[in-house]
């Protein structure tokens, strides 16, 4: 009964310390740390984030390069600020433009970015700031008004 008690007590922790790994590989997989090792956040401002979340890609000519880390309010001037997780190997200079992209018609939101020509690079510290940026386009509410003809045409010459 006592050598029982022993096997299952083992088997017991075998399969916790077996989980607890796969816990952590699954929080290592999910913040990109597993992949991409180190780090760092740059933050990016917008009018309008449309429905852009936490874990949303940060993608370079097609290519996912990092993750968007937080959404949130600045309560004083009423902007989106995004928190974006690169890796320390991918450099943007200062005239780097951030976009809110859309995959495909009503897919996923993600963040784009154009590397510019300057020669300065953001800085890796934590403070970086990429101060160039185009909004998101509603594309559900042009939908709507064009649909609805609240779209403004253009007066012609002609009726006058």
């Amino acid at each position: 009964m006592k050598q029982q008690t022993k096997l299952e007590l083992a088997v017991g922790v075998f399969v916790f310390a077996g989980l607890v790994a796969l816990g952590l590989l699954a929080l290592k997989i999910g913040s990109g740390s597993l992949v991409h090792g180190d780090t760092y956040t740059v933050t990016a401002e917008f009018a309008n984030t449309g429905s852009l979340n936490p874990g949303s890609n940060v993608v370079i000519a097609g290519v996912p390069v990092g993750r968007v880390v937080a959404v949130r309010l600045d309560g004083k001037r009423y902007r989106a600020i995004v928190e974006l997780r690169l890796p320390k190997d991918v450099r943007l200079p200062l005239d780097t433009i951030a976009s809110i992209r859309t995959a495909g018609l009503i897919g996923d939101k993600y963040v784009g970015l154009a590397p510019g020509g300057d020669p300065d690079l953001i800085a890796t510290d934590g403070q970086g700031k990429i101060t160039e940026h185009e909004d998101d386009v509603d594309i559900a509410s042009l939908i709507s008004r064009f649909a609805f003809g609240s779209v403004q045409k253009p007066d012609s010459p002609d009726k006058k």
